[in-house]
């Protein structure tokens, strides 16, 4: 693939844009000044960089984000800044036109932190998202009152949310301090957690009070701090996809 064709696929800009960087000296392959835009590279695993910061090829991307407090998943936020300012452009503008970037793999509310996955794979961002999938998603809930048995009872057995007749269970729930659970869940409806909290008599605390910690077996990493995200492994992708075990 011709180099300015890669950076033009990666989110570079536009192919003038991308041929401009190159010829003025500014993108460099395994650190050697590359100046002709039409020269030719096995894009797959090619690391490069533009303008002195490193990059990989990826013919699709997969990344993980760790949402802080305080950002809507929108394109077009309402009241708080976007998710997809904490990107880098060249992420955000993969693959040009209408389109372009990648996408959040569901959503967390503004005031939800914890594990997000974002893609430029249609199908990708189908099989996570779908229910039929049933892809575990952990979070851990902070309450506004004592949690108890009795709740933790209610959220396996199933409890029905105001907008739908068909009660809603937890895959997997359990007390992990007086006013905390652990509660992990294989679809996704509107305000989900925050409903079923309410549904059994509790409430979700209000500040950082909700928090996603894992999807299927993947974990958000302890040294990813709020607002910062990475490129998912192929391990990443494998632990996505599989399913925790429930607890009883």
């Amino acid at each position: 693939m011709q180099l300015q064709n890669i950076l033009f696929s990666q989110g570079f800009g536009t192919r003038r844009l991308c041929a401009g960087l190159i010829q003025q000296g500014l993108v460099t392959v395994d650190g050697v000044s590359c100046t002709d835009s039409a020269i030719e590279f096995v894009a797959e695993g090619l690391r490069f960089t533009v303008q002195g910061v490193a990059w990989e090829y990826h013919e699709k991307a997969y990344l993980m984000l760790h949402k802080p407090a305080g950002y809507e998943c929108s394109q077009k936020p309402s009241n708080y800044p976007s998710i997809y300012t904490l990107l880098p452009a060249p992420v955000r503008q993969r693959g040009g036109g209408a389109a372009a970037g990648v996408q959040a793999v569901g959503r967390l509310d503004q005031d939800t932190t914890g594990l997000l996955l974002l893609s430029d794979d249609g199908k990708f961002i189908h099989r996570m998202s779908s229910p039929k999938h049933h892809v575990a998603k952990v979070y851990e809930v902070t309450a506004k009152h004592p949690v108890d048995d009795q709740q933790i009872e209610k959220l396996l057995a199933g409890v029905v949310l105001d907008d739908d007749p068909k009660p809603v269970r937890a895959a997997a729930c359990e007390k992990t301090g007086e006013v905390r659970l652990s509660l992990t869940l294989t679809e996704g409806k509107y305000h989900q957690v925050k409903r079923m909290i309410a549904a059994v008599g509790n409430r979700v605390e209000e500040v950082a009070g909700l928090h996603r910690s894992r999807i299927g077996a993947l974990a958000l990493p302890a040294d990813l701090k709020p607002g910062q995200w990475r490129w998912l492994t192929a391990d990443d992708l494998a632990a996505i996809s599989s399913l925790p075990a429930a607890k009883a």
